[in-house]
């Protein structure tokens, strides 16, 4: 092979034997756990039960992110408030996401990313990229869009931004993807680790995803939506959160049932909303009902 030969060149080339011959197992990174189970059916019906998929479970588009890297602690206060259990089982949680990442670093094998046009996927392959940015000739993609949905009726296809996650696609879509595993450049890799650096540091409430740039975002963001689809009259919390998921459809940002049942829940500790019904749990949540505060209504 020619010394000039362009390095990204190379790596495509060697990237191709790695990811098509199966010699050598290849590992597979996801966000969330939809994605994950999809994945792995894909490869098992592509013959490639020798892949590994690894799922990463954290939402980094909602809440603190400084310090996740190394010291968690604020972040798993943050999720013991939104979604309870105790800050020692957080901060165990979190650090078992964290070694996910040192286990990639500490490997050999190609590492395929797969993302879709969403702020949580990008915010996952950025933080992979910073992660794994010593050893770059091991980082692959699989890029998602509103192109690849076969549906046009899809949930994806109607919302405003059609933001899309590697989640909501099925197994066979992803199975055909499979072959457009392609090497990410030594220079977008750093480009990518830089940015996650700077979302890190940014330390927003929440992150939007717009032109291919993070914006900062505010938790009254998704509080406007609850008070405006909440009422008057006694309503389900249920139907409220399911209204600011659909309608939540801008910067790329998939708000999670979770994250609507405790705006619900923190409005209501401010006065702001009434509740009929036990919410001490998101379970309780699902069949509660709730209200703007008379009070409030008139803000």
């Amino acid at each position: 092979m020619p010394d000039g030969l362009d390095e990204n060149l190379r790596r495509a080339a060697s990237g191709f034997s790695l990811l098509t011959t199966g010699r050598m197992r290849t590992l597979h990174v996801t966000q969330g756990g939809s994605a994950a189970a999809s994945l792995r059916i894909a490869l098992s019906a592509a013959g490639r039960d020798h892949d590994t998929v690894i799922e990463l479970l954290d939402d980094l588009t909602v809440g603190p992110l400084r310090g996740v890297d190394d010291a968690p602690d604020a972040r798993a206060a943050f999720w013991e408030r939104v979604i309870g259990d105790t800050l020692p089982v957080w901060i165990a949680r979190l650090a078992a996401e964290r070694a996910k990442f040192d286990a990639l670093a500490a490997g050999s094998e190609q590492i395929v990313i797969w993302h879709g046009q969403s702020a949580a996927d990008q915010l996952m392959l950025r933080r992979v990229a910073y992660h794994l940015r010593s050893a770059p000739q091991r980082l692959n993609e699989v890029r998602l869009s509103i192109a690849d949905m076969d549906d046009p009726r899809a949930w994806a296809s109607v919302r405003a931004d059609q933001a899309t996650a590697a989640g909501i696609f099925p197994p066979e879509r992803l199975r055909a993807k499979l072959a457009e595993a392609a090497p990410i450049s030594v220079l977008r890799i750093s480009r990518l680790a830089l940015e996650w650096l700077e979302a890190r540091q940014a330390n927003a409430e929440l992150r939007y995803f717009v032109g291919n740039t993070f914006k900062s975002g505010l938790y009254t963001d998704l509080d406007a939506l609850v008070l405006e689809h909440a009422g008057s009259e006694w309503r389900p919390a249920a139907r409220v959160a399911g209204a600011v998921m659909a309608l939540a459809d801008r910067g790329q940002l998939f708000v999670s049932d979770t994250v609507a049942f405790w705006r619900c829940r923190e409005l209501a500790a401010a006065g702001r909303l009434e509740l009929r019904g036990d919410a001490r749990s998101i379970e309780h949540w699902r069949t509660a009902t709730l209200r703007v505060a008379p009070a409030a209504a008139h803000r």
